[in-house]
């Protein structure tokens, strides 16, 4: 891979402003595929799930999967746009060893559904405003599978295998208006949307938007143009990013290649670039075709779709409850303020802390431990909190041993490591370690005797009114017990053997 020059990104927007266009593609979670009975399982053998249709043989037919028009529905309205009153599929013709039938069944100048938004909260709690150009439907490509190189593309590969078993999985493309005036934080803004769509998807139950397997794949068009200039310049399109943080990177990296390119007298070409995970660079793929280079012609095999008004209502009433008034409820049913929710929304522990007091502890202790004790290993390991080694029901059974005061904050950090070091659930960490707090009165009793004996002149404090103190004596108790003693019997226990009223 050669070395690409790039700009400092405060260089960078120091002379150029960003616009960006965002593509999403959803995989839909029916049972089968978009124009034919095929089965959508993972997993399945290579070239087992197809049949005459999604390998386009002829004289084959398409019939359209009324699920995933309900889907592409449900997607629209969730996105606040106008649903059509009729619609058709188009032929997008282009030739890809992937693409069994030679064109892609899609939608062009018809979409679904057009003209929308979606709100997104950036990590400072400012709301920003992405419009939706369209979501249409589609169907998805097959796979190739590139053997014999060091990069697993085609480019070094001495053969290609195909597998058509994903030709025809009903896809949903949300595509975005030119996103414009995020100035620095486009980088930001793409990646607050992107999460922001994904929880969407997944609150109306149309797809898992597992990005991690290829559910829920962004494509990064990104432009510069010098600052004060209201003529958008060459666009490039990163394709298939498929992370949350990977779409941020893929756009700081563009900004940072285009502005390089432009102050050094050079041109932008408007090509797909790949993304590499490894470094959050990317690389030139081809030179990106324009609409027409497609061909698109409307489908003469497929029927207008024209989803009846009442039938649209239907499914605007029977939304669930979106992502962000489910936030804001949450917020105020625990009565803590904006920046702590948001707090709580930049480390990824909302659905954790949710899943803990599902399990029964309480919502004040299940944010303490996961913004706690848990984020903070999450940062020093570098790991997203929701891959630390420990379930909801685990943290819940923390959370209640101290409840009941077999544990305090001190041995429950130690039980929590011992569940991170893989020695078992909570009570076994307590059982194996000894880290049951100390409240038998004998033991307590004889820890206090000693630390009254070591420490005369504070007894004496004490004895004289300075209830104050009692804090230096408790402190040597705990250090006598290992931080194993009830602190407020210890405290009793002190001043009752100092004759001291409490």
């Amino acid at each position: 891979m050669t070395v690409t020059d790039l700009l400092s990104y405060e260089d960078a927007l120091a002379s150029f402003d960003p616009v960006m266009g965002l593509e999403v593609h959803v995989e839909l979670g029916t049972r089968t595929k978009m124009f034919c009975g095929c089965s959508t399982e993972l997993g399945a053998d290579p070239n087992s799930q197809t049949c005459p249709t999604c390998l386009g043989l002829p004289g084959a037919l398409p019939v359209v999967n009324a699920v995933g028009v309900e889907s592409a529905i449900k997607i629209g309205l969730a996105l606040n746009c106008e649903i059509a009153q009729w619609c058709r599929f188009a032929r997008k013709n282009y030739f890809y060893p992937d693409m069994p039938k030679n064109f892609q069944t899609s939608q062009y100048d018809e979409p679904i559904a057009y003209n929308g938004y979606l709100d997104v909260q950036l990590e400072d709690g400012e709301i920003f405003r992405v419009e939706i150009e369209r979501a249409h439907m589609e169907e998805d490509t097959g796979k190739s599978l590139h053997v014999g190189g060091a990069t697993g593309r085609i480019h070094g590969a001495s053969h290609s295998l195909l597998d058509y078993n994903r030709a025809g999985i009903p896809l949903i493309e949300i595509v975005t208006k030119p996103i414009e005036g995020a100035g620095a934080r486009a980088p930001e803004v793409a990646k607050a949307y992107v999460a922001e769509l994904r929880e969407l998807i997944k609150a109306l139950g149309v797809s898992e938007a597992r990005m991690e397997q290829g559910q829920m794949r962004c494509d990064v068009n990104l432009s510069l143009r010098p600052l004060g200039r209201k003529e958008f310049g060459t666009r490039s399109e990163t394709k298939n990013v498929n992370s949350l943080r990977s779409v941020e990177r893929a756009a700081r990296f563009e900004i940072q290649r285009h502005a390089a390119v432009l102050s050094s007298g050079g041109t932008i070409l408007q090509e797909t670039r790949h993304f590499h995970e490894e470094d959050g660079s990317t690389t030139s793929g081809r030179i990106k075709e324009e609409a027409e280079d497609y061909r698109y012609f409307p489908e003469p095999d497929l029927v207008p779709v024209a989803p009846a008004r009442e039938w649209v209502e239907e499914l605007r009433a029977g939304l669930p409850e979106l992502p962000r008034v489910r936030r804001k409820r949450i917020q105020d049913g625990w009565g803590i303020a904006g920046h702590e929710m948001q707090s709580v929304l930049n480390a990824g522990a909302l659905d954790l802390i949710l899943a803990t007091i599902d399990e029964g502890a309480d919502a004040a202790a299940a944010r303490k431990w996961w913004m706690g004790e848990l984020a903070r290993h999450a940062n020093e390991s570098g790991t997203e909190l929701a891959e630390v080694p420990i379930t909801p029901a685990q943290v819940a059974r923390v959370a209640a041993l101290v409840a009941a005061g077999d544990l305090n904050d001190k041995l429950a950090r130690q039980v929590i490591e011992g569940v991170l070091a893989g020695e078992g659930e909570p009570d076994q960490v307590v059982d194996k370690r000894g880290l049951k707090v100390v409240s038998d009165d004998g033991a307590l009793g004889a820890a206090v005797d000693q630390a009254i004996a070591d420490n005369a002149a504070v007894a004496d404090k004490i004895r004289g009114g300075n209830l104050a103190a009692a804090g230096a004596l408790i402190g040597a108790v705990m250090k006598l017990t290992r931080g194993q003693a009830d602190a407020k019997r210890v405290r009793e226990l002190v001043l009752e053997k100092l004759g001291v009223q409490g």
